[in-house]
């Protein structure tokens, strides 16, 4: 909505204002009031900008006093008049922000989050951005400066990413984190814990916001291991060298939110709105159905009794709607076993296969039970805001129930027959959904190139019979690159040399092997000759071999393989592990660079044509 045509609170917004405000103070929680401008601001327009300050000035008289300015989303393209008042987009945002705080007496808490809100978006990198340059140079040092990571949503905030925006904005920044965030996908909910930012980040940060599901129950989860992973990283920063404790466990945080939830479900809505804000509901809206005394015949059905949630409900539902980038352990393995009775489907007839239908069957089972079980919690506030998101994933997994005893050779529920003329539900996510499948890898600007629930991929080991794809993957590599440059690894590739115990890895996705990975943790007993310097050896003693499909464009995928080989090489003693690669196999070299894990060595006397890729351990 143009901020324009809303200038000004009327009265009635003004006292729900206030009132929130005044709740906001008696609770110790900051109530932070934000405007976004950017949409149809002309920043070089005095009338415009005075504007902007009577409204601030209208909000702090309500008893506001910290006040945050938005320019995310925003076209980046100035109006004329501000292309003759501003050398850059930058420098206006700048010039308004410092005005609107001075106005503000320089309120302690002020946010600016800039255009460029995420290392992504800035060109052509984070160090080099004229953008953050400016804004780092010309912000008051008074405004803190929103940053969601890397990415809009970030999988993983480094500590080495956060000191390199801050050297930019000459300032520590405020993390506002997307991880719990689903308001891009209405069939989406994250009750996953906060994970993936290293408690070493917090006192490098000047705060953390999360931004949560659009829903409110559900975000109890992510609130309280947000808390969790903050007191750590305050006793990280109070306790010195040996004595600090242990780190941040994201499963034990998640544990102990599930179990502080599942008391919050066992309480019926207050009618005096005591319960932590609830609406008001008269107290005989959450009371069972009375029978007056009725007692069923031994021939009529019994009453229905409502089982009680458990923890162990509550951790499959936090599982089946896990994080953005993964899926809980439990709907990991329901893909991963629907996957196999698909690609094992001439194996119907034999034990393993009726075995694992059976396990199938079990685990879908366990999801509907667990939805009946919401559907009677005493807390209806929780589950209607759970409840389309129950429904639907109840539905999914029915549907892939009925599959599964088709391919068997049993007949489902006529609705859940699979046919050429289906029922709607069948599909999901109308038009949207057709557009997103005509597009590749669900199109370029889209959130997820390899969206985790259309692709299930499996790491595993490394079997005799995996020999075949592994050398038609390797001669794809050789035939793309041309170059013969004799490599260590290719020895391990091709089975001369056997790899190390627990060193050989597959990655299969439902074609079959997508990818490999290799490893000796001695690369000497390789080597046919002194192919590198002794130097190099004692720092990275170990040899990877690598190589990944073009086919998968995942690049969590190919991280977790690369972490499950250098913990076992890290198991076995080694120090240190390097790569080879042609220098003309572009794919992987990217690849890898993207996945910042290992890093390019400077080796004396190496073959142009040879890149060498290391990492300690």
């Amino acid at each position: 909505m143009s901020q324009k045509s809303k200038m000004f609170l009327s009265g009635v917004v003004e006292e729900q204002l206030m009132t929130l405000i005044s709740a906001a103070r008696e609770r110790n929680v900051e109530f932070i009031y934000a405007i976004s401008p950017g949409l149809d601001i002309t920043f070089s327009n005095p009338k415009e900008v005075a504007a902007l300050k009577r409204k601030l000035s209208q909000v702090c008289g309500l008893g506001c006093r910290s006040f945050a300015l938005l320019f995310d989303d925003i076209e980046t393209e100035m109006c004329p008049a501000d292309k003759e008042a501003f050398s850059s987009f930058a420098e206006a945002q700048v010039s308004v922000t410092n005005e609107l705080f001075l106005h503000l007496d320089e309120p302690h808490t002020f946010l600016f989050c800039p255009t460029d809100y995420c290392a992504a978006f800035c060109s052509p990198s984070v160090p080099q951005s004229a953008y953050l340059k400016t804004v780092g140079e010309k912000l008051n040092a008074g405004i803190d400066i929103l940053w969601t990571g890397p990415k809009v949503v970030s999988q993983h905030i480094s500590v080495a990413s956060i000191d390199e925006v801050s050297a930019v904005l000459r300032r520590p920044p405020v993390i506002w984190d997307n991880i719990h965030a689903n308001d891009y996908d209405p069939q989406r909910l994250f009750l996953g814990p906060f994970k993936n930012r290293p408690t070493e980040l917090l006192p490098k940060l000047r705060g953390v916001l999360t931004n949560p599901n659009c829903e409110f129950e559900p975000n109890f989860v992510a609130i309280h291991t947000l808390a969790t992973w903050c007191s750590y990283g305050q006793k990280d920063v109070s306790m010195d060298g040996d004595d600090q404790g242990s780190d941040y466990n994201p499963h034990e945080a998640l544990r102990l939110a599930l179990s502080d939830w599942l008391v919050e479900f066992g309480r019926a809505d207050q009618p005096d709105g005591a319960g932590g804000g609830r609406s008001k509901r008269q107290a005989s809206d959450e009371e069972p159905m009375q029978t007056d005394g009725y007692t069923p015949g031994p021939r009529d059905n019994p009453l229905y009794t409502a089982e009680p949630l458990t923890l162990d409900d509550l951790t499959l539902l936090s599982e089946l709607f896990y994080l953005p980038y993964e899926h809980g352990a439990t709907a990991v393995l329901m893909l991963q076993e629907l996957q196999w009775l698909r690609r094992e489907d001439s194996e119907r007839g034999k034990e393993e296969w009726r075995r694992r239908a059976e396990k199938f069957d079990d685990m879908c089972a366990a999801v509907v039970q667990m939805f009946n079980r919401l559907s009677n919690v005493p807390n209806r506030i929780i589950l209607y805001d759970l409840y389309n998101y129950i429904c639907d994933i109840k539905s999914g997994v029915t549907m892939a129930k009925a599959y599964v005893k088709t391919l068997g050779g049993q007949t489902p529920h006529s609705a859940l027959a699979l046919t050429d003329d289906p029922e709607p539900w069948g599909f999901r996510g109308g038009l949207s959904g057709e557009f997103q499948r005509m597009l590749p890898s669900h199109g370029i600007h889209d959130l997820f190139r390899s969206p985790p629930a259309t692709r299930v991929y499996t790491i595993r080991p490394c079997t005799p019979r995996d020999q075949p794809e592994v050398l038609k993957i390797f001669k794809e590599m050789q035939i793309e690159t041309q170059q013969k440059v004799e490599l260590v690894g290719d020895r391990l590739v091709e089975g001369h040399v056997t790899p190390s115990q627990s060193c050989s890895l597959i990655l299969d996705d439902a074609a079959g092997v997508c990818g490999y990975v290799f490893a000796l943790s001695d690369a000497k007993t390789a080597m046919t000759k002194a192919q590198y310097p002794e130097t190099m050896l004692q720092d990275f003693p170990s040899v990877m071999a690598i190589q990944i499909h073009s086919r998968v464009p995942d690049h969590s995928t190919a991280r977790r393989l690369i972490e499950q080989m250098l913990s076992a090489l890290r198991d076995s003693g080694s120090k240190g592990v390097f790569s080879e690669f042609r220098s003309n196999d572009r794919r992987m070299f990217d690849f890898l660079k993207t996945l910042d894990v290992f890093q390019v060595l400077k080796v004396e006397g190496l073959p142009t044509n040879l890149v060498i890729m290391g990492t300690k351990l």
